[in-house]
């Protein structure tokens, strides 16, 4: 039995999922046996292939790409507990100068609050369009999730980064534990 999936991703993003001399593309047709046929004008990448769960992460990762994420940091998405989240931007603003608001509140000055979120949780943020998109371990995803939902509602950096910083301590000791 062959499944097909059809993405629709941003006409931008195309030439990242096909890659340098379709290296990308023939990569993830290899990994997943499966076809990827890309329609550049419509924006709209189509999978097929007989293994469901190869497909499946073959999807995900071209939506990543389509989100922003470099290729190999989609390429994550491979691993086992590893996932990504997209928050949509919509939820927390309905205008062009309130999403602008919100989306540089995540940024930070230079980058600085999202550097400091993907540092202490571990995971890769993508803030692209009106979407703001995490990949890491499944839990460290949900902790960045929450840290970026507490800034998109407007709480202080401060307290954000002490939750996180708290989370991180937490982290360090189970590791340690396991040892």
């Amino acid at each position: 039995m062959e499944y097909v999936h059809e993405l629709r991703i941003p006409k931008n993003r195309i030439a990242v999922v096909i890659g340098k001399n379709g290296k990308t593309k023939k990569e993830l047709e290899e990994y997943s046996n499966t076809n990827i046929n890309v329609d550049s004008k419509e924006g709209v990448i189509s999978v097929k292939g007989k293994d469901a769960v190869k497909l499946f992460f073959s999807k995900e990762m071209i939506k990543a790409i389509g989100r922003g994420f470099s290729p190999e940091v989609a390429k994550q998405l491979l691993k086992q507990d590893y996932s990504m989240e997209i928050i949509s931007l919509n939820d927390f603003s309905d205008k062009k100068k309130q999403l602008e608001r919100v989306r540089g509140r995540v940024i930070g000055k230079k980058g600085k609050s999202r550097e400091i979120i993907e540092k202490l949780t571990e995971t890769n943020i993508s803030i692209y369009g009106k979407t703001i998109s995490i990949i890491g371990r499944s839990e460290n995803v949900g902790i960045a999730r929450n840290s970026v939902e507490m800034l998109l509602d407007g709480a202080t950096h401060s307290s954000v980064y002490k939750k996180l910083e708290s989370f991180r301590r937490q982290m360090k000791m189970q590791e340690m534990t396991k040892i």
